[in-house]
């Protein structure tokens, strides 16, 4: 209700104005990065543009298949262009490769395979490991082994550690995380190296029953020779010679030979049973016929299929992929018409061997496989780990022998069972689960009776079985200075002599003084007890019994003594620290040394020594002991010597130096020797060559002498000077000054190993770097480098044209500086580099100004807002 409120004159327009910036700057900080998105490298958009890091686990198995494979980079590499890939495309998997590997490709695991380093359950595995979808392995599960946090595929990583294909470790920790989740018996039907085909080749049993399709053969022998095959034809009959027609469909082979008995004795008188035959015969069957038998139910892949006649249930249900994983393994229906012919409990099959109801199958039979029945999880101690289908009425006891038993570490004590509570015994506060611990004198015994291994087991049942514990009871261990030092048994009033008797009995070097020894008291804390030895074959002085868990140590007097040792180094070919030996000598560490170089000094050596009395600043005393010729041990008295000139001294035999501690032997090198220095002069001289030096002196100018002078086609301002000696590489030196004048620093001393190039005479200028056309250029007296660069097609624009330079001949770098421009020589190199890539275009740096300029042009008008 008041009085609006007064405005200052030109605030509406300062408000608009302020809103046009505010929006104009919010549209333009929203261009600017697209814009400058549009100006990236392309070699920074396919580096944004790569894939995502790989998985360290499926890394670290790529790595170690690689190195297992015994391949160096190079024979990957190899292999790769070979069969068609790029030879980088296994580099971030390759042991000791730098940088991240990126996430496996399609293409990564065709080339595993096509080189033969992994196979296609390698690349199962892999990918199991990879695809989130079909497994999650977190590192936690594999650590601590957690398989709450696994979700497994159809295809289980259970089967593939089963048959060896991973690192054992790996194997160890998954098979650990999947403890009993396996669904026992599917594996047999997903494995690709068995199957259940039937014996096409082999006889088959007096039971087989003859049909359509089938092929006999009928041998005669005695008074008649013939041989017959016989088709069994589409109505169930074979047709023999002379005999006629015989109708076999639906006859066993045994009740055939009964009838060919009655019909072949019509023909031929010979035939008959009993010893008194002249005639006698053998039926078989030659070639059996298919039958269409139908696999439906859970099974893998349902349908129709073409079985062998001496096909079983179980050669078609592996023919369908045998159950899915809701499908049962214990009631496999075998239908023919309206009848059920068997029921197959496929656990007689895979745990006892039992095929008896096994039916053999006919056209038209249809293997049906219901759903599963409930199912039970045995982990823990037991011969084989998993998911198993309990029938009505099975017990604990079943369940156990099933998993195959216990195993020798199992704990027998008790058996724990954790069980789904029936809907109706649920309470309200979502207790759902129970736990039951099963103790009997059946587990400890093995026998698996017994009235608590009777239990019945239902239907998510979890059995759990124990380990024994890692703890080792009713032992001592014996450490330190005897023969035979670990763990022993203790047996009752043992003592502490007893126990070092057992362990071999002390070294020569023990420690008499004490012998210790470390218990464990029942409230965890230690208590340290010792006695003391009489001599050194284990008698003890005040010795006691031990307990359980006690540790006895012995020492030996060598443990306290340090380490004393002699040193020697100078013209030595091993120099360096060595154990010192009581007794010995000069020559003793000379030996140990490797011999002496060839530039040692026999006259005398220096040895330095702790002093005996250490006062002042005093470290050491020298001494100088001599040398001989003797000290050279690959020269033999009598013979010549072969070795470079300069030895010197007498083979009558330096007296022997005796060491002592700490010692350090010098042997001195001969004053001035060296060996020969070799340098080596090629191109446009008269006399190329290796030539070795005079004098340490020698220079430049007079090697060139010594080579004859340069040739009239040379180019001495292009001469190449290489000093290999530390590594410098190239020289920048003027050669034509050094010539004329050889007082000049020009003219440098040589060194061994140093190679001077002299190249033919150039009229030519090389011009590269940032230029529109690089190019060799004539070479044109008194030009600058301005001449060369238009003759180059000129700069470009990200050229630096401020900072070009000239490599002259000589190898010597001249820069363009403000107020100078240096004059290329005939045969120089014209360099312009780019310009160095600056932090930020001029659209970046208008947008952080803006985005500033924004902010706080915001927090005006808000202050000014709050003002009024």
């Amino acid at each position: 209700g008041g009085p609006p409120p007064q405005q200052h004159p030109g605030s509406e327009d300062m408000r608009f104005l302020l809103v046009r910036t505010l929006i104009a700057g919010a549209l333009f900080c929203a261009v600017v990065p697209s814009l400058s998105a549009q100006q990236t490298s392309p070699r920074d958009s396919a580096r944004s543009a790569s894939g995502s890091q790989a998985n360290p686990a499926v890394v670290q198995q790529l790595r170690q298949r690689l190195l297992s494979s015994g391949m160096t980079p190079d024979q990957i590499h190899a292999r790769l262009l070979a069969e068609g890939y790029p030879e980088s495309l296994l580099d971030g998997y390759i042991p000791g490769s730098q940088g991240p590997a990126k996430e496996p490709t399609p293409d990564v695991y065709n080339a595993l395979q096509e080189l033969g380093i992994a196979d296609s359950t390698d690349v199962a595995f892999y990918r199991a490991l990879q695809s989130d979808s079909t497994t999650r392995v977190s590192r936690d599960s594999l650590t601590r082994g957690r398989a709450d946090t696994m979700l497994l595929a159809r295809d289980s990583l259970g089967r593939i550690l089963r048959r060896g294909v991973v690192r054992a470790d790996v194997a160890d920790s998954l098979a650990r995380a999947d403890s009993g989740f396996n669904i026992f018996g599917l594996e047999v039907f997903r494995s690709s190296l068995s199957k259940f085909d039937p014996n096409l080749n082999g006889p088959v049993d007096a039971t087989y029953r003859l049909g359509p399709g089938d092929q006999l053969v009928l041998i005669l022998s005695g008074d008649v020779e013939a041989a017959y095959t016989l088709d069994v034809t589409r109505e169930g009959f074979v047709v023999i010679p002379q005999v006629g027609q015989i109708y076999v469909a639906n006859l066993t082979l045994g009740q055939l030979e009964d009838l060919l008995f009655t019909r072949l004795g019509r023909v031929y008188s010979g035939v008959r049973r009993g010893s008194g035959a002249t005639t006698r015969f053998s039926v078989s069957v030659a070639k059996l016929r298919s039958n269409q038998v139908f696999v439906l139910g859970e099974v893998e892949r349902p349908g129709s299929y073409q079985v062998s006649s001496a096909g079983t249930a179980v050669t078609a249900l592996y023919a369908a992929g045998g159950p899915t994983a809701s499908g049962t393994l214990r009631g496999v229906q075998i239908k023919r018409g309206e009848h059920l012919v068997s029921t197959l409990d496929l656990y007689d099959y895979f745990l006892r061997g039992d095929g008896s109801r096994d039916a053999r199958l006919e056209t038209g039979d249809i293997v049906f496989i219901p759903a599963r029945g409930p199912r039970v999880r045995v982990i823990g101690e037991v011969i084989r780990p998993g998911t198993y289908e309990v029938k009505a009425g099975e017990t604990l006891a079943d369940m156990i022998k099933a998993a195959g038993g216990f195993r020798s570490d199992a704990s027998r004590r008790r058996v724990q069972i954790e069980r789904i509570l029936p809907p109706a015994k649920r309470t309200a506060d979502g207790r759902d689960r129970i736990t039951i611990d099963v103790q009997s004198e059946g587990l400890a015994s093995g026998d698996g009776d017994g009235d608590a291994l009777s239990i019945s087991v239902e239907g998510g049942d979890v059995v759990r079985v124990f380990p024994v514990a890692k703890r080792v009871r009713n032992t001592i261990t014996v450490s330190g200075n005897v023969w035979s030092p670990g763990r022993q048994g203790l047996r009752p009033g043992m003592t502490i002599a007893d126990a070092i008797r057992l362990a071999g009995g002390p070294k020569p070097d023990v420690y008499l003084g004490s012998v210790l020894v470390d218990r464990v008291r029942p409230d965890s804390t230690r208590l340290q007890l010792r006695a003391s030895l009489r001599d050194s074959v284990g008698n003890v002085i005040d010795d006691f019994p031990l307990q359980a868990d006690d540790a006895v140590q012995a020492f030996g007097v060598g443990e306290f003594r340090p380490e004393r040792y002699v040193a020697i180094g100078g013209a030595v070919r091993k120099p360096g620290r060595f154990l010192y030996r009581q007794g010995m000598t000069m020559r003793d560490l000379v030996l140990l040394a490797g011999g002496l170089e060839e530039s040692a000094y026999l006259k005398e050596a220096e040895i330095a020594r702790l002093p005996e009395v250490r006062t002042g600043a005093t470290t050491a005393t020298t001494t100088r002991v001599p040398l001989d010729s003797t000290y050279l041990f690959e020269r033999k008295p009598g013979l010549a010597y072969l070795g470079p000139p300069g030895i010197a001294g007498s083979q009558s035999g330096a007296p022997e130096a005796e060491l002592k501690p700490y010692d350090n032997v010098l042997i001195l090198k001969q004053p001035s020797w060296e060996l020969q220095r070799v340098v080596t002069i090629s191109g446009e001289v008269r006399f190329p060559g290796q030539y070795t030096l005079k004098s340490r002196s020698e220079r430049l100018a007079d090697l060139v002498d010594r080579a004859g002078g340069m040739t009239n086609e040379a180019f001495p301002q292009g001469t190449v000077f290489i000093r290999s000696k530390e590594h410098l590489g190239r020289v920048a030196i003027d050669v034509p000054r050094a010539l004329r004048h050889r007082d000049s620093p020009e003219n440098l001393l040589l060194m061994d190993g140093d190679r001077i190039s002299v190249p033919l005479k150039s009229s030519v200028v090389a011009v590269r770097g940032a230029v529109n056309a690089p190019n060799i250029v004539a070479y044109v007296p008194g030009k600058g480098i301005d001449y060369y660069l238009s003759q180059a097609g000129g700069v470009t624009t990200s050229g630096d044209r401020g900072k070009a330079f000239v490599t002259q001949p000589s190898g010597k770098r001249e820069t363009k500086g403000r107020f100078t421009s240096p004059e290329p020589q005939p045969g120089s190199l014209v360099v312009v580099p780019a310009k160095q890539a600056s932090q930020g275009s001029w659209l970046t740096n208008l947008a952080t100004f803006l985005q500033t300029s924004v902010s706080v042009l915001t927090a005006y008008v808000a202050i000014k807002a709050l003002v009024k």
